[in-house]
């Protein structure tokens, strides 16, 4: 199950990140429950393992293309995000102290904490996509304004995925004239 869950993890990955457009330097946020990925409730069963292959399929090819990973920990931190600290200073984030624990965190900000060059703790962010495995409720990290994305997989492992990429708000009205190439 374990090598299921990182290539479904890398095949969600690469789609979001071409349908999203993403470019260097942009942000794509993971809230990942790896106890969903193993069929279990959300927080009942956190999994290092199932983390690690989700983590083993996602982070190589962001990191590849200069896209930053930023991952969003469970409730007990507030969903606080893991985010490299080059990324943190970059768009100007305040930091905050606290390294995150499976059962504080959860496994897949755990994973990515000790797998960062830098990793730091923040906040809030405003991703410019997004992916949630297992319901965790990513919205609030992300950019205004949301727009859903279908994938060819709908699951990693057992948990259901949401996916979204972001657009510039549309503003001026019925007259206004919109840059196509920004939707």
């Amino acid at each position: 199950m374990l090598n299921e869950i990182k290539s479904t993890a890398l095949t969600a990955i690469k789609e979001l990140v071409e349908i999203a457009k993403l470019e260097k330097g942009d942000i794509l946020i993971v809230g990942c429950s790896s106890s969903e990925m193993l069929g279990e409730k959300i927080g009942s069963h956190s999994s290092i393992e199932a983390a690690e292959a989700a983590f083993e399929g996602i982070y190589p090819y962001l990191k590849e293309r200069g896209i930053f990973l930023a991952t969003q920990c469970c409730e007990h931190l507030n969903r606080a995000i893991i985010i490299e600290k080059e990324a943190a200073k970059k768009y100007g984030y305040d930091i905050v102290n606290v390294v995150p624990q499976p059962k504080a965190g959860g496994s897949f900000s755990t994973t990515a904490y000790k797998n960062f060059k830098e990793p730091v703790a923040v906040e809030n962010i405003k991703a410019q996509a997004g992916i949630d495995i297992g319901g965790t409720l990513i919205g609030m990290h992300l950019a205004p304004v949301a727009v859903p994305v279908r994938l060819s997989v709908n699951k990693i492992g057992m948990a259901n995925i949401i996916c979204a990429r972001t657009r510039p708000k549309f503003i001026g009205g019925s007259r206004a004239v919109y840059n196509e190439e920004l939707l």
